[in-house]
């Protein structure tokens, strides 16, 4: 199911023993894609720290009691690893992070998840029997994670071949293997009451320091797409109109 980034945050999260805060933003993998960490904000349970929660411990919202349940113990969150508020996620915290929980590196194998295609992979539910600790040998590639904020990211300003488009306002991620879908575009300078979506197939290049995106297509490309609207649900009937316009773009990331 597809789901917003946008309308996760703020839901309260759970965890096996109570509350611990609530949702307030993601961080992403711009190399594919894909949602690494939810980044909580736990107020005064656990003050001057910042919580990150992968995908492997965080199980399906429920929207309409504003909860995501958190298969981890406070004590087990208390003690994890955290990284430095005002520096980048580092391979060395994501090392640190996965080595504490047993968890194989997502970046050390051939799926999108590491060894699998899916987080939340259980302990010892390896190809061959293999361990999750047996999984992490492989040495970690050089240089830090391109890991961003979706808070970040949005705002951005997008512009196609032959002109500008809109800015970035939400992502849309699939809440199975947690890769973003599609980035969801306002276009209302350009064109006016209407919200189009880029699949992250069709960006070519991001320009962190004036905060824009570049997507490979033509304007009219992109006129031609569904008009997405944000307060209807993700329906099946939906995401298959979405899949007949974009494919064979979907899964080139």
């Amino acid at each position: 199911m597809l789901r917003s980034a946008k309308k996760m945050k703020n839901l309260a999260l759970s965890a096996r023993d109570g509350r611990i805060g609530h949702v307030e933003e993601f961080y992403f993998d711009d190399t594919h894609w894909t949602i690494r960490y939810m980044v909580a904000q736990a107020g005064n349970w656990l003050t001057g720290r910042m919580v990150l929660l992968s995908p492997h411990v965080l199980g399906r919202p429920d929207e309409s009691h504003k909860l995501m349940p958190v298969d981890l113990t406070q004590e087990e969150i208390r003690h994890s690893p955290s990284p430095e508020t005002d520096r980048p996620v580092s391979r060395q915290f994501e090392e640190d992070y996965y080595k504490y929980f047993g968890w194989p590196y997502y970046w050390a194998g051939p799926y999108l998840w590491g060894p699998s295609p899916f987080p939340a992979l259980p302990t010892n539910a390896m190809e061959g029997g293999m361990s999750t600790q047996d999984a992490k040998l492989p040495e970690s590639p050089k240089g830090d994670p391109h890991v961003r904020s979706t808070d970040e990211v949005t705002g951005y300003h997008l512009r196609a071949r032959n002109g500008e488009i809109g800015h970035v306002e939400d992502f849309l991620y699939d809440d199975v293997d947690w890769a973003i879908r599609y980035l969801v575009v306002d276009t209302r300078n350009w064109w006016p009451g209407k919200k189009v979506l880029i699949p992250p197939a069709w960006i070519g290049d991001i320009r962190w320091e004036d905060r824009s995106l570049s997507a490979d297509v033509l304007r009219e490309d992109i006129q031609r797409a569904p008009a997405y609207d944000p307060g209807q649900p993700n329906t099946l009937a939906f995401e298959m109109e979405l899949a007949r316009f974009y494919e064979p773009d979907l899964h080139k990331v």
